[in-house]
């Protein structure tokens, strides 16, 4: 069903041009676009694949009210969207939205990158979704690129308080969304309860004895490999658990102990299964260029899964999660921290569980949903031409409003930090 305006009018699509792809790790992205598919069909445009066939687009259906397109092209060299591509992918989305009777649209950037193919679109409004500080991996112009995505955007969302605090200055309508949770999906009441998927898990990760620190997300130079070293190598017992895509990284250059266990990318479906049988979730990301702005997602899927979470000290994760989170300064500390962990009290389980779904609460993508779909309609309406009918925002539900205000909150002002060591 197409959605539609209160007054019966029809929506806009949402032309989303993604660097992430929709099928490789389930993440904001995918949880947000899904939700605001309900209020606008979403087309979901990826970066080009390189191709020895003719080029093309190939399109499909992967979530209710989202088609996914895949452009591939014969271009070799580095991946990404590139200008050398833009001659040959403008003609082909324009035919892609005629074939589609799309003529009334959002355009939605996640890279900057993608902006020369705003140029055939007329959109109602422009929206950059800013999830991370661009990459010079993506072209020596991108950061001249987001310049002019800054200037000719409606609505800036900013994934957390250091992306917000570096945007806010930039542009006049930079709003702090920092990404969410489905708490339901991480339950641990739940996740046990599904035999099936248990199984399933108990395949994957049931040969490796406990205590297991576990780790789920992309793996790639965010990651600190010699932190993850010393600890497999100060800890032998100790099992840790690493679940994810390889990114940017040699396989074979991966730390290799008999302790550390490369368990490669598992669905989205089965993370709350394998999280369950965790004793430690870990954030063993390196302080650097490119770590400087990230707000792990799996902050809050930890804590849904009620499990001691250590980190080290990202900014976002100590502003905003530093009262339940605890952060390792270096890799004394953070094993340090790890033995607190694993020697848990079940007082002091229960309070923390109490502290992070408390936490969870204020966090849900529904709502984080609800807020983008309120902050776009606001757009929209001011947009409006004169003999189009008004858009109409949804009032923002308490729930929402309270989660926008303590996102904004704890971007300005951070929160208090339980450290250990």
């Amino acid at each position: 069903m197409t959605p539609r305006h209160t007054h019966g009018s029809l929506m806009p699509h949402l032309v989303v041009f993604s660097h992430l792809r929709w099928n490789f790790v389930y993440q904001r992205p995918q949880h947000l676009l899904s939700r605001l598919a309900r209020h606008y069909p979403v087309l979901y445009i990826e970066e080009p694949l390189h191709d020895l066939g003719p080029p093309r687009l190939e399109g499909a259906s992967l979530a209710p009210g989202v088609e996914v397109i895949k452009p591939r092209l014969t271009m070799a060299g580095p991946g990404g969207f590139r200008d050398d591509q833009m001659a040959t992918l403008q003609p082909m989305i324009a035919e892609a939205l005629r074939a589609r009777g799309i003529d009334d649209c959002i355009a939605w950037f996640y890279t900057p990158a993608a902006l020369p193919l705003l140029a055939g679109l007329r959109p109602r409004a422009v929206v950059y979704d800013c999830i991370d500080e661009p990459h010079d991996a993506a072209g020596p112009r991108v950061h001249q690129l987001e310049q002019e995505l800054l200037a000719g955007s409606q609505l800036v969302l900013a994934a957390g308080p250091s992306l917000f605090e570096a945007r806010r200055a930039l542009h006049p309508n930079v709003v702090c969304v920092p990404s969410a949770v489905d708490a339901q999906h991480y339950s641990p009441q739940i996740a046990t309860s599904k035999i099936d998927l248990m199984l399933k898990a108990e395949q994957v990760q049931g040969r490796i004895p406990g205590p297991r620190l576990g780790f789920f997300g992309v793996i790639d130079e965010r990651v600190d490999m010699q932190l993850l070293e010393r600890i497999a190598d100060a800890q032998p017992d100790w099992q840790l658990v690493m679940v994810g895509p390889v990114a940017r990284l040699d396989p074979a250059a991966l730390p290799q102990r008999r302790n550390i266990h490369w368990l490669g990318p598992q669905p989205y479906q089965l993370l709350p299964q394998l999280v369950a049988d965790w004793d430690v979730c870990l954030l063993p990301y390196a302080l650097n260029d490119a770590t400087r702005f990230i707000s792990p997602t799996k902050t809050l899927e930890y804590m849904a899964a009620e499990k001691p979470i250590v980190s080290t000290p990202l900014h976002d994760v100590v502003a905003m999660y530093g009262d339940v989170v605890r952060i390792g300064r270096d890799a004394i500390s953070f094993i340090e921290a790890c033995h607190w962990a694993l020697s848990e009290t079940a007082y002091k389980r229960a309070e923390r569980v109490g502290e992070m779904l408390s936490t969870v609460s204020r966090f849900s993508w529904d709502n984080t949903a609800e807020v983008v779909h309120e902050a776009v309609e606001k757009v929209l309406a001011e947009r409006a031409a004169p003999i189009v009918v008004p858009l109409l925002a949804a009032r923002r539900p308490r729930a929402a409003t309270q989660e926008h205000e303590h996102a904004m909150a704890a971007g300005r002002s951070g929160r208090r930090e339980r450290a250990t060591g």
